[in-house]
């Protein structure tokens, strides 16, 4: 069946075409759009959900995760439903403001994400380098002040961008070949002088990703050279066991985001839907895995998951069995097949 056209086209308002070449099959990329969407909101808000009622996961480690998963789930809930829209309904239709409003949240969000990555490493650093100032170097206050820091850093660093494209003039053909309002997306929709959006652009990538990467290699080339210089093998793997997580989060960022870069830049030759859908994924992929992660590879965490979704099953077991209404002499059968089941 052929989808509602609701696409409306004005002096204000940008046409979002989804991912073009693959409009035949919308429907069923939406299928692990939606999938991956569900299960980071999932994994995540269980996450912020056990740390939140667990008095013992209340400290720097813990909201250093729920800062990320706070990211986590804010950074698709900015496309997957407007992508999901396009893919389903054939709602296309954004209004300048709009457009401008999500690429500033999206690269926002982007750059809160870098930040709490690069507090993380320097969390891992104190934790293994210096152990003993620990509680009193990051403290719970101390993570929300650093997390308030990176906040205004980001909001500082990206409301340029939307304002510096709002003062200019967009041209008459206003189809985006996207999903979503990209910086770079927007700039080839302006009809004008665009050398100082793009060479803030450029020094804007240069010097985030360029500080937040010298500050993440600094601190695990000191962890490294610390664990080198201990004695025990067991100590060597438990210092480096307590990294893991945090190695493996930083992966899933960064080699989507540097292949995406790489492939609008020099990948000319590429099919445009293969830009597309890396940008895409590089939004949707980590918010899915982190919590995955972090539950598989901090015991702590994943007890206390464990337990709560333990106790709820048990409770609802228990609701189910008290609710029973059977006849006279059969209630007792009934609760031990619940029980056994």
């Amino acid at each position: 069946m052929a989808p509602f056209n609701f696409t409306h086209s004005d002096a204000s308002t940008f046409i979002l075409t989804g991912i073009p070449g693959l409009e035949a099959a919308h429907i069923w990329i939406s299928i692990p759009f939606f999938t991956f969407y569900i299960v980071s909101l999932l994994g995540n808000v269980t996450l912020l959900s056990v740390v939140g009622k667990e008095q013992t996961l209340q400290k720097p480690m813990y909201l250093l995760l729920c800062m990320l998963a706070l990211t986590d789930i804010a950074t698709p809930t900015f496309v997957v439903p407007k992508a999901l829209g396009i893919f389903w309904f054939n709602l296309k239709g954004i209004t300048v403001a709009g457009c401008l409003t999500q690429m500033f949240f999206l690269h926002t969000i982007s750059v809160m994400h870098s930040s709490t990555l690069v507090t993380m490493a320097f969390d891992r650093y104190v934790a293994i380098c210096n152990p003993l100032r620990y509680a009193t170097i990051l403290s719970n206050a101390q993570i929300a002040k650093l997390g308030l820091v990176g906040f205004i850093r980001a909001v500082l660093f990206i409301l340029p961008l939307p304002l510096l494209l709002s003062q200019q003039t967009f041209c008459a053909n206003r189809i985006i070949p996207h999903t979503q309002c990209e910086h770079i997306a927007l700039e080839k929709m302006v009809c004008g002088d665009i050398r100082v959006n793009r060479i803030y652009g450029y020094v804007l990538m240069f010097v985030i990703n360029g500080f937040d990467l010298t500050f993440i290699a600094l601190s695990y080339g000191l962890i490294i050279r610390a664990v080198l210089r201990i004695s025990s093998h067991k100590a060597h793997q438990k210092a480096l066991n307590t990294c893991t997580a945090h190695i493996c989060v930083m992966l899933t960022y960064y080699t989507p985001t540097f292949f995406s870069i790489l492939t609008h830049y020099f990948g000319q030759g590429i099919a445009p839907y293969v830009h597309i859908i890396l940008a895409d994924l590089y939004l949707l992929i980590p918010p899915m895995l982190n919590p995955i992660i972090y539950g598989v590879k901090t015991k702590e965490l994943r007890d206390k998951v464990v337990k709560y979704t333990c106790r709820s099953s048990a409770d609802t077991r228990d609701d189910i069995s008290s609710g029973l209404q059977c006849p006279s002499g059969n209630c007792q059968i009934v609760r031990e097949y619940v029980n056994q089941h």
